[in-house]
């Protein structure tokens, strides 16, 4: 059977308009010009021929509007319509003709006058800047349309979102009604806006503005339990204790003495409310930090389940039990294999998957190997397809991104956060709202940055930045972690160009995000500005924490940069066991990226000990995994390193003088490229100057000039003392 071309527009335009149709008549009352726009999204004929019938009836006189009543299809008789009686436009044109049939003369007249204003209304010029609002008709009982009189629409149902909504019904709501709304008006903005928030915050209200609709709501309804929780969640979005907490608990008082929980209002609703008010009180300390709050709600949660005899809800008291413990930088592997084992037993897939990413997680900071942890989330995400849990499925993608990126696997971990990135969503999502918005998200996002500003392609950064910004505004709660990779990247990118004024003004902002990164990079600026005591200060009160917080990575980085300061010293021998003990370290937990660095300080100290030959074999160790995981800064130092440790082999040996030379003024070029990249003067200054003594060595002249002249050009540029080359790696 073939369709021709307009058999195949009708159907299009068809089926955009059963698209529309149950938002606009689930949703609240809106202007005409919102109604109009909305309609003539899908069909300019059909907006238009709307238009025109409304003109004719606000235009005309009260016989018009009766008319349009008559001519109606009935419910009952229209087969070929769209108004039959089973459909959702015969159902609704049921309903109001019903509730227009019971209407008498007066009651007929206002509401004529009603629409009258409605229509007049979009044309009216607004007051005050202000937006016209249609006319609503809610404080005339008598002429509302699901009056309690008629006895087919005597009760509004709870309905759940789950319906498409239009791209125009996603709009952020600009005029507050000044007036209470109806019960499905007040149900279907709540589930909007709640919609909203879970799948994509941008395109709900703005914390302020969604602020002001429920203190609204509220006012005429203090009793909304809806409302309060809505009010909780857009708290939680700018991270306001008091109110979060004050909406959280009016909310459960409002659901038990509302007995929603308990079909017969017993003691079984009660207290399961109870229970869940306690836990989700409980969660909410946890996530601002409170560790004695939360610990205080978790116990009181527990004993009330344990009380019921709620299993389901001892699981979740459970999960968070470990997670506060971890909070506390305790070792709650034990707690957490518990969580995992019961969860299974009582077939909680989503509780069960969460212990074993946290156990993964514990894991690969205990030193445990990859293979057995990637082996654990692959099992994770048979559970995942299996039950199509998405958002858990996004989490070990993303889980697994760090983890390679912790080991140093930087391929892997750009391929892990592409695949998610790629990824399509099985979660129902409507029209014109991204599913992109979860931590997930944003943990890729923040790593794929990091890893493009490793490569020196600061270009692509800003781009990634942007999008991040754009899709988590400030004050969403993941926004914090585009805004730490961010300031990171900005710190390493002052540091590389030598900008150390405007690397140390972005640590206040650091240490506001956090404060073991923040101390750390302040331990950097002072050692780059030769404040070597306060430097050295810093990091051995740092040392201390990250030892009793157990954070490895940090601490080998402590080790690291105590061992420069050191070199500042001539302190060469005196850093050996701060190396080793670096590099047993990152041994032991298989951090490749962090073995690769100690190797390469062993190999620079080895150098200044007077044993090149033995540090050009160490070095040969670090330098296959750092070309091929590694930042360019990283190439650029293992050349440079490689190069000096040749041109220390030819000074020394008798024979193949030349040829060691010219290796090393090969290796010295690679070396250069990798500093332009990052636009490292310093050290493109230190290249050229070697440079210019192997060319001299080789007795090649012209190539010596050429190199002089880029050191000298360099040297008045930088307008500071170039640093001797044996103090730094």
């Amino acid at each position: 059977m073939s369709y021709t071309p307009i058999k195949i527009t009708i159907f299009r335009i068809r089926r955009r308009l059963n698209k529309l149709i149950l938002p606009l008549l689930q949703g609240p009352d809106i202007t005409l010009g919102q109604f109009l726009k909305t309609v003539e999204g899908c069909c300019h004929q059909t907006a238009y021929a709307v238009k025109l019938r409304l003109h004719e009836m606000a235009d005309g006189e009260l016989k018009d509007m009766e008319y349009f009543f008559s001519t109606l299809p009935t419910p009952f008789s229209a087969f070929d319509s769209e108004a039959y009686k089973t459909s959702v436009v015969g159902l609704f044109m049921r309903h109001m003709l019903l509730a227009y049939n019971k209407l008498s003369f007066s009651q007929v007249y206002k509401l004529y006058k009603s629409l009258q204003q409605y229509c007049h209304s979009h044309y009216a010029k607004p007051i005050d800047g202000q937006e016209s609002l249609p006319a609503l008709v809610a404080d005339d009982s008598e002429m509302d349309l699901t009056s309690t009189e008629d006895t087919v629409g005597d009760r509004v149902d709870k309905v759940e979102l789950d319906t498409p909504l239009h791209e125009s019904e996603l709009q952020s709501d600009t005029s507050s009604s000044r007036g209470p709304l109806s019960q499905k008006q007040a149900e279907y903005f709540l589930a909007r806006q709640a919609y909203l928030l879970k799948n994509d915050e941008n395109k709900a209200l703005k914390p302020s503005a969604l602020q002001e609709q429920l203190n609204n709501m509220l006012k005429f309804n203090p009793d909304f339990a809806e409302a309060h929780y809505l009010n909780y969640l857009n708290s939680m979005r700018v991270q306001d204790i008091f109110l979060s907490t004050h909406s959280l608990l009016h909310y459960f008082d409002r659901l038990i003495l509302s007995g929603n929980e308990g079909k017969s209002n017993g003691d079984e609703g009660y207290g399961r409310s109870l229970r869940y008010a306690a836990l989700n009180l409980a969660s909410l300390h946890c996530r601002f930090g409170h560790d004695h709050q939360a610990d205080l709600a978790l116990q009181e949660a527990i004993r009330i389940a344990q009380e019921s005899n709620d299993h389901i809800c001892l699981q979740h008291c459970l999960s968070w039990l470990y997670t506060l413990e971890q909070m506390k930088g305790s070792d709650s592997t034990v707690l957490t294999e518990d969580s995992v084992k019961m969860a299974a037993h009582f077939c909680l897939p989503y509780l069960a998957s969460l212990g074993i990413q946290s156990l993964v997680q514990q894991g690969a900071t205990q030193g445990k190997t990859a293979h057995k942890l990637m082996d654990a989330l692959k099992d994770t995400d048979i559970l995942h397809w299996k039950h199509s849990l998405s958002e858990l499925i996004e989490m070990s993608l993303a889980q697994t991104t760090s983890i390679w990126r912790m080991y140093g696997k930087s391929t892997m971990a750009l391929q892990q956060a592409q695949l998610l990135l790629n990824m399509s969503s099985l979660e129902p999502v409507n029209f014109g709202v991204q599913q992109n918005n979860t931590e997930a998200f944003a943990v890729a996002l923040c790593h794929l940055a990091e890893l493009h500003a490793e490569q020196g392609l600061y270009g692509s950064v800003s781009e990634l930045i942007q999008h991040l910004k754009e899709q988590f505004p400030p004050h969403t709660q993941h926004a914090k972690l585009w805004m730490l990779c961010d300031l990171k990247i900005q710190f390493e990118q002052h540091m590389n160009e030598g900008k150390y004024h405007l690397a140390d003004s972005l640590v206040t902002a650091i240490s506001a995000l956090n404060k073991t990164e923040g101390l750390y990079r302040k331990a950097q600026v002072l050692k780059a500005l030769k404040r070597s005591t306060a430097a050295s200060n810093i990091l051995q009160q740092l040392q201390v924490h990250c030892e009793k917080m157990k954070s490895i990575e940090m601490t080998i980085r402590v080790l690291l940069s105590t061992a420069e300061l050191h070199w500042e010293s001539s302190g060469f021998s005196t850093t050996l066991p701060l190396l080793l003990q670096a590099l047993a370290l990152a041994r032991q937990h298989h951090l490749q990226s962090l073995a690769s660095e100690s190797i390469l300080h062993l190999a620079f100290t080895q150098l200044m000990l007077g044993v090149p030959e033995q540090a050009l074999n160490v070095l040969h160790e670090a330098i296959e995994p750092i070309l091929a995981h590694g930042a360019v800064i990283d190439k650029g130092r293992a050349m440079l390193l490689a190069a000096r440790c040749q041109m220390a082999v030819a000074g020394i040996g008798t024979h193949r003088r030349e040829q060691t030379a010219l290796l090393a003024v090969k290796t010295l070029t690679e070396a250069a490229g990798n500093f332009s990249t990052l636009n490292c003067k310093e050290r493109l200054r230190d290249v050229h100057y070697l440079q210019a003594q192997l060319h001299h060595f080789l007795g090649q002249t012209q190539e010596r000039n050429k190199c002089a002249m880029l050191f000298r050009l360099l040297d008045q540029e930088l307008q500071s003392p170039a640093p001797l080359i044996s103090m730094r790696l």
